[in-house]
């Protein structure tokens, strides 16, 4: 199957990145918010990037012109109906995953291939609820969309082979490196990052070493581009307490499980630079490290 038109559920931060690598690959790509106010504001984010590629000599004003012109918004799940691809960016809940992907079973043709950009809810259990289960596969991207190379294909074990082939070949050509996996939660990367940046709170919450400390070790040893709380702050705390709550429930292991930290940092709603505390305070020109006590 030639995949031509795509769908995407969700334009937040991942749904527009979605939107724009496949808009600039030359696919037609129409995407579905729940409100108006809310496609203007991931739509103008797309906007926002690919002018920082114009001002920037990377793109001209044409190029970007070219891909605007590709993606087309909406609010109304009937207007996927049309798409050979439709990818789910939204809300990580599984409740309301498969609310959507039963509105779109209604509406859409049973040849078309169903994606979900979880990272850590189970592909199998959303497949199973649609009336497609081998044409239904996870399709986890990285963030910033367009700037992270990396794709994992995830199969359940009623995929269709030839659907997870032509989505490993719309990866690439959206110029992704695919990783395949099986559905398991956290799948690769998660499954080894997270306990990663748990373990950094729990280093942390033992006074071994300072917030600043801790992220410069990391980068400095190991050679990561930012330290594991920076990186916190930069995924979100709500998110990766909730994908940790998730690979906790299934393995049982204590190193998925959020620390007291964590918690309490996402009770008080500090979730990093989103809302411009976290780890960090971001009010600043430049991130100030919060002291422990103060959370």
């Amino acid at each position: 199957m030639a995949i031509q038109k795509v769908g995407v559920i969700g334009c937040g931060l991942m749904g527009s990145g979605i939107v724009q690598v496949a808009a600039q690959a030359g696919f037609d790509v129409r995407v579905r918010e729940v409100s108006d106010e809310a496609l203007a504001k991931g739509t103008g984010r797309i906007d926002k990037f690919l002018q920082g590629g114009v001002d920037k000599g990377k793109m001209t004003a044409e190029q970007k012109a070219q891909v605007l012109s590709m993606i087309a918004g909406t609010t109304r799940l009937e207007d996927m109906k049309d798409c050979d691809l439709v990818i789910e960016a939204a809300i990580e809940n599984i409740a309301a995953k498969h609310e959507v992907f039963a509105a779109l079973d209604a509406v859409c043709s049973p040849n078309a291939i169903f994606a979900s950009n979880t990272s850590s809810l189970s592909i199998t259990e959303m497949a199973a609820k649609t009336k497609r289960p081998s044409r239904f596969v996870g399709l986890h991207f990285f963030n910033p969309v367009p700037l992270m190379t990396l794709v994992e294909v995830v199969r359940a074990p009623m995929s269709d082979e030839a659907v997870l082939a032509d989505i490993t070949a719309f990866a690439q050509k959206i110029g992704k490196t695919v990783v395949a996996a099986q559905d398991t939660p956290g799948f690769v990367v998660n499954r080894l990052l997270v306990p990663f940046l748990l373990d950094a709170i729990r280093v942390l919450e033992s006074g071994v070493a300072s917030r600043e400390d801790i992220d410069e070790g990391m980068k400095r040893g190991c050679g990561h581009p930012m330290g594991p709380l920076t990186l916190l702050d930069f995924v979100g705390l709500d998110t990766t307490k909730s994908v940790g709550e998730i690979m906790f429930n299934e393995f049982r292991e204590r190193r998925f499980g959020p620390p007291p930290t964590l918690r309490k940092l996402v009770t008080a709603g500090h979730l990093g630079r989103k809302s411009g505390r976290g780890f960090y305070d971001y009010s600043g020109d430049k991130p100030i490290p919060i002291d422990h006590q103060d959370g």
